[in-house]
């Protein structure tokens, strides 16, 4: 066989192998969605407890690993949480780090494996782990406190009618959008005086029911490969699914007092849990950064809108307040915690 054909062959087994792993890994990846949707659809929700939340954390640095086991013991003191779930995202991390490593995570939380890296593992219904009404999605640089956490449940409580199918988002991070006419797009922008229609995944309160709305509905399949493909915006497609569902905007609370690691006004040199703020803000799982990050955003929101033939944002205007406070993120600054707001 004359050395070109030869050449050519080589290429072509190795396309073949590269396509049939890539295969493996996308089939690999729809079996565990298909499996969790399986057994959400058969779980009965009047069995789901109403006075107890569950609490997901996302991980996936392991330079984040002493700040998430102390974000993870905190939340499972709290006597309204039942469990909290860290979902790990990165498969590269041996168990040995995971869990021996610095002592491992306290008792009452469990610790799960992604199958990817993938944002949308955030929203994935957990019937094995999750048996209360409503869940508390959360990043691991992000920690309220409990006063924070009891009215931001008490609020979702509130927020559920009988004759609804499902309530509002509840969250601490406003975010809004608007149409920027002169690009014929829709734009990201922050909560403007008053309005804002998202709440952000650092910290939001939502329907275990909306899980099974996010990963499992066909039609939201496209969706989820943008959010994949962007490594970016599955709160804004929880967002858009919340408000097409409940009919209503998100509500913003305020309570307490929130430490938020990654907020880039903290002291880049001071941190928590033994890392310095650099290093908290730097690593993460979703694509951030800069101004792309909000032009990556509006064009989630455009595409979303594409995609679903509507826009089903809503505005909500105000907040809910257990007592007049103003900025309730703390970063470190000058050696102490203040409200991030404060110069």
């Amino acid at each position: 066989m004359p050395p070109r054909s030869r050449h050519l062959l080589r290429v072509l087994f190795f396309l073949l192998v590269a396509l049939a792993g890539a295969a493996v890994a996308l089939t690999n990846g729809g079996v565990v969605e298909d499996a969790a949707c399986a057994a959400a659809n058969r779980t009965d929700a009047a069995s789901l407890r109403p006075d107890r939340l569950t609490v997901l954390l996302s991980g996936y640095s392991e330079r984040r690993l002493p700040l998430l086991r102390a974000i993870a013991g905190a939340y499972a003191a709290h006597p309204l949480v039942l469990a909290v779930v860290v979902l790990w995202c990165n498969p590269s991390t041996p168990d040995r780090v995971l869990l021996r490593g610095g002592g491992g995570f306290p008792p009452r939380v469990t610790v799960r494996r992604a199958a990817s890296a993938s944002l949308n593992s955030r929203f994935l219904p957990r019937p094995s782990d999750i048996r209360t009404a409503a869940v508390a999605v959360a990043d691991d640089d992000v920690l309220p406190d409990a006063a924070a956490l009891s009215f931001a449940f008490a609020t979702w409580q509130q927020q559920q009618q009988p004759a609804a199918a499902v309530g509002p988002l509840v969250g601490f991070f406003p975010r809004s959008h608007h149409l920027d006419l002169a690009r014929g797009r829709w734009a990201y922008t922050a909560a403007q005086p008053g309005r804002y229609s998202m709440v952000l995944t650092k910290f939001m309160v939502l329907g275990t029911d909306l899980l099974y709305r996010y990963s499992c509905s066909p039609e939201l399949a496209a969706a989820r490969a943008v959010v994949d493909r962007e490594r970016n915006c599955e709160d804004i497609l929880m967002n858009f699914i919340a408000a097409e569902k409940s009919g209503a905007g998100p509500v913003l609370v305020e309570a307490g007092s929130i430490r938020d690691w990654g907020d880039p006004r903290n002291d880049v040199n001071v941190g928590g849990a033994g890392e310095d703020g650099g290093a908290i803000k730097d690593v993460g799982l979703s694509a951030t950064g800069g101004l792309g990050h909000w032009e990556k955003r509006g064009a989630c929101i455009t595409e979303f809108h594409r995609l679903l033939g509507r826009m089903p944002l809503r505005y909500s205007y105000g907040k809910v307040v257990e007592a007049a406070v103003g900025e309730q993120g703390l970063c470190s600054k000058g050696g102490r915690l203040v409200r991030c707001d404060q110069e």
